[in-house]
């Protein structure tokens, strides 16, 4: 495998996550924006707490209008708060809620089993397992999760 195709798998990777989230109350149509920019801001905040909106912006290339409705969205879904920057009180920091909100939680208990279906364009037991074993070796070794692991 190459640079490029590794590229390409990670798009495929993302595409079946995104079909993998649950709908949101509502429906999709209601909000702004995408599941990607969503989850690309929840996880820079999980790295990043206490961040403006600019500063994410910043470190992860979206535009600063993508990351305020992301913010807008995350806080409305109660996932994140914010509150005045005691430095500068013009900018909001932006931090995780506390607890999970309930759209967390549901988004979290979601499996991605109907979306890896589609994207195999089968329900082969076989690839099924092959393909989400090989997924959870990925996760082991290379989610951010395993990666903040690494640094402590």
């Amino acid at each position: 495998m190459d640079g490029v195709e590794l590229f390409l798998l990670g798009r495929t990777l993302m595409k079946i996550g995104e079909g993998a989230m649950p709908e949101p109350e509502g429906g999709m149509a209601r909000y702004g924006g995408g599941v990607r920019s969503v989850l690309i801001v929840v996880s820079d905040l999980s790295a990043h707490p206490d961040s403006a909106v600019g500063e994410i912006a910043a470190r992860t290339g979206l535009p600063q209008s993508q990351v305020s409705t992301a913010v807008a969205r995350l806080k409305e879904a109660g996932a994140v708060v914010t509150e005045n920057d005691p430095n500068d009180r013009r900018r909001l920091l932006v931090r995780q809620a506390p607890r999970p909100s309930d759209r967390m939680i549901q988004v979290r208990a979601t499996t991605i089993d109907g979306a890896l279906a589609d994207a195999l364009g089968d329900e082969d037991p076989v690839a099924m397992k092959e393909v989400t074993d090989a997924l959870d070796t990925l996760a082991r070794h290379l989610s951010p999760q395993a990666a903040r692991r690494r640094k402590s």
